[in-house]
């Protein structure tokens, strides 16, 4: 275990308050998810930790401006639209239904702050020290950081953890101005429903935040350069979900390049695109709202890595080994300011297993176990290899599917759209991956995940009891596919 040295003299320098502190074990730059669950571990392990955070808020952009306020916003949307009509089925009519958007907005906020509030208490609970300002890597244990009162102090430590996470990317030549040509952060906090908009990109957060403002009676379009929406899904179920939104009035042209965006002067924006495949399109879209959703890059920049020696690959990312430790050994970094899926939940198991190295040389990520999920209606969620990977590498391997028209709880909530698909191997039926489009799939791919996680078979999963009706026996009958057969079809 870390022991700290005694505190430092305080310094001071004309025109600026510039004093060091109390030396630290470890310093974590970014509160975000990753940032602040390795605070929080390593002050529950008996560390001296400091996080320091330059939005003034903790909980990152995931808290703040990313998935929490999108997911608040596709339950009040998803909500809106079945009063709007859908409640009818069940025999509850619905009359003079009205969209308050400011209320909506406002519930979101609601959620987020109180959720940010909550992340300090845990702070204090776990003796976490939280620094409000920018940080900079001025040396391998020594952290300078500009705090939002314009003051500075130096910071010395033994270990620095990078977790700035990650931020929004544009198109060349495109200005975002976050009021009609938007990143994610400004589609969170639209002042009206556009009549029409226009989505740049299809993956997860422009198919979200596309999804909320159809619902909300906005004309969406989803431009996507590739053939097909949902990267890193299945196949299979991405198919079923461009069908779905479809259905949902949310039209599509994939394999289509945006080649200028531009303001008009009367207000609006034409989008200029070009076809780069068979099913490509080319024209002039016009639209009141721009999303451009086209990815996240590492957020890596200003923070003296160079000047320390922290080696970053082209995109930005820190190169670090497999207990996270980066060029310089007192350096680490996790999340998206390193390689892999940019996801909340997968910063957040790195921030616990760099600590865990840190104490005791043992910590562990199984990245053949973390889950995505798409909070659309139906949702989308998956773990491990899709049928197109397992081909890739020439794995032989078995599918059981089983759609949710057949699970009695579905079809007696009337949401029995899509299906779950197991993927096992042909040899000894350990489960390869889980592919899931339906009502709540969010929740139920959990126990997709447990199973990866301890290698588990379709068996295991097929004579394990669930309970009834219930719509996880669509992932119990999915496994019997796998390993034998179905029963309820």
């Amino acid at each position: 275990m870390f022991k700290s040295v005694s505190s430092l003299r305080t310094i001071q320098r004309t025109g600026l308050r510039y004093y060091t502190t109390e030396s630290k074990d470890i310093i974590v730059i970014g509160g975000g998810p990753g940032g602040y669950v390795a605070g929080i571990k390593a002050g529950q392990l008996g560390l001296k930790v400091a996080v320091v955070e330059k939005r003034g808020k903790l909980g990152g952009t995931c808290l703040n401006v990313g998935c929490i306020p999108s997911k608040a916003l596709l339950n009040a949307s998803h909500l809106y639209e079945e009063a709007n009509g859908k409640m009818a089925t069940y025999g509850v009519k619905v009359s003079g239904v009205e969209l308050d958007l400011p209320q909506m907005m406002k519930y979101k906020d609601t959620a987020v702050n109180g959720l940010t509030s909550g992340i300090e208490s845990l702070f204090k609970k776990n003796k976490v020290e939280y620094v409000k300002g920018a940080g900079k890597i001025v040396g391998p244990n020594k952290v300078e950081v500009e705090l939002l009162d314009g003051s500075k102090k130096v910071m010395e430590t033994k270990n620095i953890l990078i977790a700035t996470g990650s931020e929004v990317t544009s198109l060349p030549g495109v200005t975002i101005d976050e009021e009609t040509i938007v990143s994610s952060t400004g589609a969170l906090a639209l002042k009206q429903v556009p009549k029409k908009m226009i989505v740049i990109g299809g993956g997860v957060i422009g198919l979200e935040l596309g999804s909320v403002w159809s619902r909300l009676g906005a004309e969406t379009t989803v431009v996507e350069f590739t053939p097909r929406i949902a990267a890193g899904a299945d196949g299979e179920v991405a198919k079923t979900f461009k069908r779905s939104l479809e259905k949902q009035h949310m039209k599509f042209h994939l394999e289509t390049k945006v080649t200028s965006v531009q303001k008009k002067a009367g207000g609006g924006v034409t989008v200029t695109v070009e076809a780069v495949g068979g099913s490509g399109f080319t024209g002039t879209l016009e639209a009141d709202v721009v999303l451009v959703s086209v990815g996240r890059r590492p957020a890596t920049q200003n923070l003296g890595l160079e000047s320390v020696g922290v080696a970053t690959d082209k995109q930005g990312r820190v190169e670090v080994n497999d207990h996270f430790v980066s060029s310089v050994p007192s350096i680490f970094a996790i999340g998206d300011a390193i390689k892999g899926p940019m996801l909340a939940h997968k910063a957040e198991e790195e921030g616990i297993a760099a600590i865990e190295g840190i104490v005791s040389g043992a910590g562990h990520v199984n990245y053949n176990a973390i889950p995505s999920v798409i909070y659309t209606h139906p949702e989308v969620a998956w773990v491990g290899k899709t049928e197109e990977e397992l081909q890739k590498e020439n794995i032989q391997y078995k599918v059981g599917k089983f759609p949710f028209a057949g699970n009695s709880r579905a079809r007696t909530n009337n949401d029995s759209e899509g299906f779950v698909k197991f993927l096992s191997s042909k040899d000894h039926d350990r489960i390869l991956g889980v592919h899931m489009i339906g009502p709540n799939v969010g929740e139920m791919i959990a126990e997709a995940v447990l199973g990866i996680e301890y290698g588990a078979s379709s068996e295991d999963i097929a004579r394990t009891c669930h309970a009834h009706p219930t719509l996880s026996e669509a992932v119990k009958e999915a496994a019997m596919a796998a390993f034998d057969k179905p029963i309820h079809i």
